[in-house]
């Protein structure tokens, strides 16, 4: 667990808010270009934030009660994996976390995708594991139809989970010896089988990207409910949870995990990141009259039970730097941000929030920050190969 605070920026488009995108001026005339992606990341990494994660999904944008695309919404995604990929270059130590489905994409696919990640950003990938549980999602696939088996839809982020990790492992840290008196590039018996065969999917052979430079980017989960939490301790390094308002709650919800990971026979205590919703103005009364311009303008309050899945605050940077430092006395590792305005309120977190975090103790200064790679700013051990004792080599 590391000794400061952790602090990771969610990015959705223009923000979380379902109105955001009326008060983004410029920005929402670009949500689809580089330019855009570009300039919200490399603020979140030039003043200190640790991660980002990016949303993703098989769907454009939200559905209203019949069913269609709300068009009073952002309509229109870029894939996370590819935008995280395309930022990479122009950032220097900021954790990239596209958001992958596990339902309907190819365990194969989504390893060698974040391996390239890993390799691209020196160490600085990490995956957002996400189901996709609607028809709507099934139907641009062909394959069998969503529905509400949670445990099936979980069974099979397991699986999922379990091959990308193998085949994250199958190459050797030293597999490519570039032996030019024997002409071989390679040693093959330090590039192993990732043999696996589920009841969902089964996978024989290797990656064909070599070992990335963290050997296992961190996954990220998030266990906004008991299956979810079950599914986070079995497979996650990193555990996303909703707290809610109180101090009660928020402890509750910590223990839930905590108690998850005994049941599950883990002796790892993972970080658990508070997820939280926010707007940030310079007094709370204003804030929450920027809250309520939003939701008059989509024409619903945004808010647990009505589009949000977590706490929405309507908040000021000293609050939140209580907040924050009540969380850290229960026990989190920090917290993840989802700014209901971008660039406003992402704009607020990489420059007010990380500095009053210095200032109150819960964080070091930005120039000194660890540049390792982000399993080590997470406070997360190295990833050692279940294969680093092992001969056996692919087959012929």
């Amino acid at each position: 667990m590391p000794d400061r605070t952790t602090l990771v920026t969610a990015l959705q488009g223009a923000g979380w808010h379902p109105a955001a995108w009326r008060t983004a001026g410029p920005t929402a005339q670009r949500l689809t270009s580089f330019r855009h992606w570009r300039d919200v990341v490399v603020e979140q990494d030039r003043l200190g934030v640790d991660a980002v994660t990016i949303e993703d999904s098989f769907t454009a944008g939200p559905v209203d009660a019949a069913g269609d695309l709300d068009t009073r919404t952002v309509v229109g995604r870029l894939d996370a994996l590819l935008v995280a990929n395309a930022v990479a270059p122009a950032t220097r130590a900021l954790g990239l976390v596209p958001t992958v489905s596990v339902t309907h994409t190819e365990p194969f696919h989504v390893a060698t995708g974040l391996q390239t990640l890993d390799h691209v950003s020196h160490g600085r990938a990490g995956w957002r594991v996400q189901v996709s549980p609607t028809s709507r999602e099934a139907a641009l696939f062909g394959r069998r139809p969503g529905g509400d088996d949670a445990a099936a839809l979980f069974d099979e982020a397991r699986e999922v989970a379990e091959v990308v990790s193998r085949l994250w492992d199958s190459w050797d840290d030293d597999a490519i010896i570039r032996d030019v008196a024997t002409g071989r590039f390679i040693d093959r018996d330090r590039i192993h089988n990732a043999e696996y065969a589920g009841s969902f999917v089964s996978v024989h052979g290797a990656s064909i990207v070599p070992r990335s430079p963290q050997g296992r980017p961190p996954v990220f989960a998030l266990a906004h409910r008991a299956d979810a939490a079950a599914f986070a301790v079995d497979a996650a390094d990193v555990v996303l949870v909703t707290p809610g308002h109180g101090g009660r709650e928020a402890r509750a919800v910590l223990d839930e995990v905590r108690d998850a990971e005994q049941t599950a026979g883990s002796d790892l205590r993972r970080p658990v990141l508070a997820d939280l919703a926010v707007l940030i103005g310079s007094s709370t009364a204003e804030a929450a009259d920027e809250l309520a311009a939003l939701d008059a303008a989509a024409g619903a309050p945004y808010a647990v039970g009505s589009g949000s899945d977590t706490s929405v605050l309507a908040t000021t940077v000293p609050e939140l730097v209580s907040l924050i430092g009540d969380l850290r006395a229960l026990g989190y590792a920090g917290v993840r941000l989802r700014p209901l305005r971008i660039p406003i309120d992402s704009t607020a977190i990489a420059r007010q929030l990380v500095p009053a975090l210095v200032t109150a103790g819960l964080r070091a200064d930005v120039a000194s920050r660890p540049t390792a790679d982000l399993r080590t700013r997470l406070g997360i051990a190295p990833a050692v190969s279940r294969y680093a004792t092992s001969h056996q080599g692919v087959s012929a």
